[in-house]
């Protein structure tokens, strides 16, 4: 995962995209304006749907990406946060890693232990049925 400076830059260079893409489908899409004195026949407007369309898609998408870009900013480490500040937060998420790595130790020792007595109990199971196995094939060779 990118650390939030460049997903910062990456939203800001999809807004970009974004923008360009707008512009290019109005350029293609928009009607031509008319000049006096010059008719020029033959060209094919597009629908008025299908210009709104777009027009609704861009602004979603423009809008959208403008949130996420306001999320990432708000994302960023104020520059009220001094070096100590974030030693002392290090510090804290470290001691936090070093006490869910301890439980997670615990947990898995406690699910072997569970693995270890569930192992033995289908030996024996299939032991059991063995033996019964044996004592019926002996029970059918007598009679």
């Amino acid at each position: 995962m990118a650390d939030r400076l460049t997903q910062l830059q990456d939203t800001v260079n999809q807004q970009a995209e974004n923008f360009c893409n707008s512009i290019g489908i109005l350029q293609q899409y928009s009607s031509p304006s008319r000049f006096p004195g010059f008719d020029r026949s033959g060209s094919q407007t597009p629908s008025q749907q299908q210009q709104d369309d777009y027009a609704h898609l861009f602004a979603t998408l423009i809008a959208r990406c403008a949130k996420d870009i306001d999320v990432l900013i708000e994302s960023l480490p104020s520059e009220d946060s001094s070096t100590e500040l974030q030693i002392s937060s290090l510090r804290r998420l470290e001691q936090e890693n070093q006490e869910a790595g301890e439980r997670l130790e615990e947990v898995v020792q406690r699910g072997e232990a569970l693995l270890a007595q569930v192992q033995a109990a289908l030996a024996d199971i299939a032991q059991s049925q063995l033996e019964m196995q044996r004592m019926l094939d002996g029970r059918a060779v007598v009679s």
